[in-house]
């Protein structure tokens, strides 16, 4: 029987809906509109990642009662219709899953302690919201996440949109790397010396679990390319070789005007969706690469086929219909100032849920203890429908890819960039940028605030809202 502390079961008596075991049933939700739910199975497999041998008790998640043989599913949506997804945990460690930058309700977040119970093995849990926004999103554990996800727990989230343009063939790309030592055995998951830093990299780069794979697309046509980071640590410098390809969205929100890519950063947690123009001759092909630091690598690779050209042209792309999120009200907005910065090292308090057994960082100056039952108070109080202005500074020589559960919000300045991305649940920020995002308080609960090199949260970094 899953155990609740007593905050959690007081939440949940206040929060519609706020959790259920299997068996409930999702009839016994209240003005959730109902959906035929998918079993998503938590669960181990093995599959060939590294080239030197089998990597034995990978995580994963699989659909139904088959057993998996590779990486998650890719989930599909919807904008604005029903989903539900029975979450059976099939491994040895509690579990749960998170919805990165759905909005959905406070009690389908997946946050253990805070929104929901652990999920014990063998036991399930239900969940069932309606995604406002369409994008690509992700899903992992938020429980034990640096070992869970680590170990190969994290999928994509697409959202369909029936108002979308139609492309010549869509090509989703869930980016990660693994550490990987003789033999793919897993090895030690971070290194203290690196957490206190940028974080531990992986051993083994891969898209979809496989090292620079190639697809095939329509020669001369356009592709559609969704591209999520799922990796612990690692951030990109992705580009182009060979073709061209459109911008035309960031963590599922569509920009404005599509526009060329050249190089862009992104970091754990977000999303980039591109329109590639695929060559004209059969056999032809384009990579998409990493271009950071000194030894760049190709990521994946994009090969023309069928003969005949389908002479498509990027200059036919437009741009996607917008989401709908709020503008926060500059004129009424409360600011908050948020201070990310490194701590004094301290042991870190033991937790359901894995604790790295150090401290490195904080916000405010308060460094988070790890999933307990009673966490540190929240940064702030939200009103709900109000606007927000939050004043973030990172204080430190390393980026942080700062993700907010919950709620979107929109870059109104920085001191180190040019381009402001459309509506965002995460802000790369770099060393010693200093932002204002914008929000508006519209969805209850209390959501977390995190980096999500997840060393970086697990050793300090999060903290969270209360929308009261």
């Amino acid at each position: 029987m899953p155990l609740l502390s007593r905050r959690t079961l007081l939440k949940g008596s206040a929060v519609a809906g706020a959790s259920f075991a299997i068996g409930a049933g999702f009839a016994a939700r209240p003005g959730i509109a109902l959906a035929t739910p998918v079993t998503l199975k938590a669960q181990f497999t093995d599959a060939a990642i590294a080239s030197d041998g089998v990597t034995q008790k990978i995580m994963t998640y699989g659909l139904g009662e088959t057993p998996a043989d590779g990486m998650p599913p890719v989930l599909r949506m919807r904008k604005g219709e029903p989903f539900a997804a029975r979450l059976v945990n099939g491994l040895d460690e509690p579990t749960t899953v998170h919805w990165h930058g759905l909005r959905v309700i406070n009690a389908m977040d997946g946050v253990p302690e805070m929104t929901q119970p652990y999920v014990y093995p063998g036991d399930g849990f239900d969940y069932a919201f309606t995604p406002p926004d369409a994008g690509t999103f992700w899903y992992h554990p938020h429980c034990n996440t640096l070992t869970q996800m680590g170990h190969g727990m994290t999928g994509v989230i697409v959202v369909e949109n029936p108002d979308d343009p139609v492309f010549d063939a869509e090509v989703v790309l869930n980016l990660r790397d693994w550490r990987l030592g003789k033999g793919g055995a897993f090895i030690a998951p971070f290194k203290p010396r690196d957490a206190a830093k940028g974080g531990t990299y992986g051993t083994v780069r891969t898209a979809n679990w496989q090292q620079a794979p190639t697809y095939e697309a329509p020669a001369g046509g356009l592709v559609r390319l969704r591209i999520a980071a799922t990796d612990v640590t690692r951030i990109y410098t992705i580009g182009l070789e060979g073709g061209a390809g459109m911008v035309m969205a960031l963590d599922g929100n569509p920009v404005e005007t599509p526009f060329l890519l050249d190089r862009l950063d992104f970091g754990p947690g977000q999303r980039v969706e591109l329109v590639v123009r695929m060559p004209d001759e059969e056999g032809q092909s384009l990579t998409l690469g990493n271009f950071r630091g000194s030894s760049p690598w190709t990521i994946a690779t994009l090969k023309a086929v069928g003969g005949t050209s389908l002479k498509r042209d990027l200059k036919d792309v437009k741009a996607l219909p917008a989401n709908p999120i709020a503008e926060a009200d500059l004129s009424t907005a409360t600011r908050i100032p948020l201070d990310f910065t490194a701590t004094a090292e301290h042991k870190a308090m033991p937790s359901m849920c894995g604790s790295l057994g150090y401290t490195f960082w904080a916000i405010n100056k308060v460094p988070w203890q790890g999933d307990t039952p009673d966490p540190v108070a929240p940064l702030s109080d939200l009103k709900l429908g109000k606007s927000y202005v939050l004043q973030v500074r990172n204080r430190t020589p390393h980026a942080h890819p700062i993700h907010l559960h919950g709620l979107s919000f929109r870059v109104l300045s920085s001191n180190k960039r040019a381009f402001l991305p459309p509506p965002t649940d995460t802000i790369l920020l770099q060393p010693d940028e200093q932002a204002e995002l914008g929000l508006v308080a519209d969805n209850l609960g209390d959501w977390l605030l995190h980096c999500h090199i997840i060393e970086h949260q697990k050793t300090g970094m999060s903290a969270y809202f209360r929308v009261l």
